[in-house]
C-alpha cells in the first residue's frame, strides 16, 4: 500500500501534511551537557573539503580567517570535489586525516 493520498479523491480534504525542522535546537535540552573540544586549533591546520557548489569558497574564506585570527589556526588546505554528488576519493581522505586536526566539509548553495 502507498504511502500516500490520491488527491483526486473526496477524502483529500482529511489529508495531512507534516513538516519537520531539521534545524537543532539553539539550546541544549535541561539535563544535557555539550561536549567540549578535545584538541586546541593554536597551530593546528584545518582543512576544507570543497563541494564545488556556489558560495563554499566565500564561506571557507571567512571561516579561514576566522580561525587564523581567533584560534591561532596556523595552516589550512583546501581540497575542491568536481561536483556536489560524489564523494571524495579514499586517498584525499587519507591525506587530509594525517595532516589536518579538523577538516570541514560543507555546502555553500
Amino acid at each position: 500500500m502507498s504511502d500516500f493520498r490520491d488527491t483526486t479523491h473526496d477524502d483529500a480534504r482529511d489529508a495531512m501534511l507534516t513538516v519537520v525542522d531539521p534545524v537543532p535546537p539553539r539550546h541544549p535540552p535541561a539535563g544535557t551537557t555539550m561536549a567540549r573540544p578535545s584538541v586546541s586549533l593554536a597551530g593546528a591546520t584545518v582543512g576544507f573539503i570543497d563541494n564545488s557548489k556556489p558560495n563554499f569558497s566565500f564561506l571557507a574564506d571567512d571561516l579561514e580567517s576566522l580561525l587564523r585570527e581567533r584560534f591561532g589556526v596556523a595552516r589550512v588546505v583546501r581540497h575542491r570535489k568536481p561536483n556536489a554528488s560524489i564523494g571524495a576519493e579514499p586517498q584525499v581522505l587519507d591525506r587530509l586525516a594525517s595532516e589536518c586536526a579538523v577538516v570541514v566539509s560543507g555546502s555553500g548553495d
